[in-house]
């Protein structure tokens, strides 16, 4: 219908404002920091840069942030998923509270998420269980910090999916598993792919959740925090270059993957 078509169309001209305004704040709250942290590392000559970021402690932290990271992110990735189809698809007491409960750590500062867990976890568990001080605990941090990217993501997808295709399957005799595998998974693919990107994201520079439960475990922001704290800020932004590199890298790999996805 060439009438609508022409409505809907973008007019020229009108979008000078907008589009102005938009790239003004994005520039003062994300390109003008990154581009002084840039300055910041660069600032101290490409050696001692590449000094910096192959040191022994930058290497290691670097190391245990990308481990840590990317299994957090793929944990996030099947148990998201399955929160967000429980969320969806089953009825049960309570089902309310449980969707805002999946907020919280939106609204929970990440330190009081940390002294939650080691006050449950810590020298004194309540449990018995002792995961503070240990990659374990950073773990649980990390999980407890990315739990909302994937079920968020999968969550609305799974709403305004059509269920007729799953109920043709199961008429045609396809298993639960198989429907769920070459229906619903294509689906939900660019979703869950987009949530894992931004569970890692979050992951890989995350402070408050996990200083309190890190203890001599070389993390990454913590590193970036001590460097800080000792006078040498340029390492500090070296490193932070580094994690920033590393996290857009990964972003537009799993935004790629996604996008075929949903083609």
């Amino acid at each position: 219908m060439p009438g609508v078509r022409s409505r809907v169309r973008v007019r020229p001209g009108r979008g000078g404002l907008g589009l102005g305004v938009a790239t003004l704040y994005m520039s003062v709250i994300v390109l003008i920091p990154l581009a002084a942290v840039a300055a910041k590392a660069f600032g101290q000559g490409l050696g001692a840069l590449w000094s910096s970021i192959t040191s022994s402690v930058a290497l290691t932290a670097l190391g245990v942030t990308l481990a840590s990271s990317l299994l957090v992110a793929a944990i996030g990735a099947v148990m998201g998923t399955l929160v967000a189809w429980v969320l969806v698809r089953d009825r049960f007491p309570g089902k309310r509270f449980v969707n805002a409960l999946i907020d919280l750590p939106f609204a929970l500062p990440t330190i009081v998420a940390g002294l939650t867990l080691i006050a449950l976890y810590g020298p004194q568990s309540p449990v018995g269980i002792h995961l503070a001080y240990a990659r374990a605990g950073v773990l649980l941090a990390l999980l407890f910090v990315t739990l909302p990217f994937v079920v968020r993501a999968v969550q609305p997808v799974l709403i305004e999916l059509d269920p007729e295709a799953e109920e043709a399957a199961s008429s045609l005799g396809a298993s639960s598993f198989t429907t769920f595998r070459r229906i619903v998974l294509p689906a939900l693919r660019p979703a869950i792919i987009s949530g894992t990107a931004l569970a890692f994201a979050r992951a890989i520079g995350e402070y408050g959740a996990v200083v309190l439960l890190a203890g001599k475990v070389q993390i990454a922001s913590l590193v970036i925090y001590n460097d800080i704290e000792s006078g040498t800020p340029e390492g500090a932004a070296s490193l932070s270059i580094m994690l920033l590199a590393v996290s857009l890298l990964v972003l537009v790999l799993l935004r790629r993957i996604g996008g075929r996805g949903a083609t």
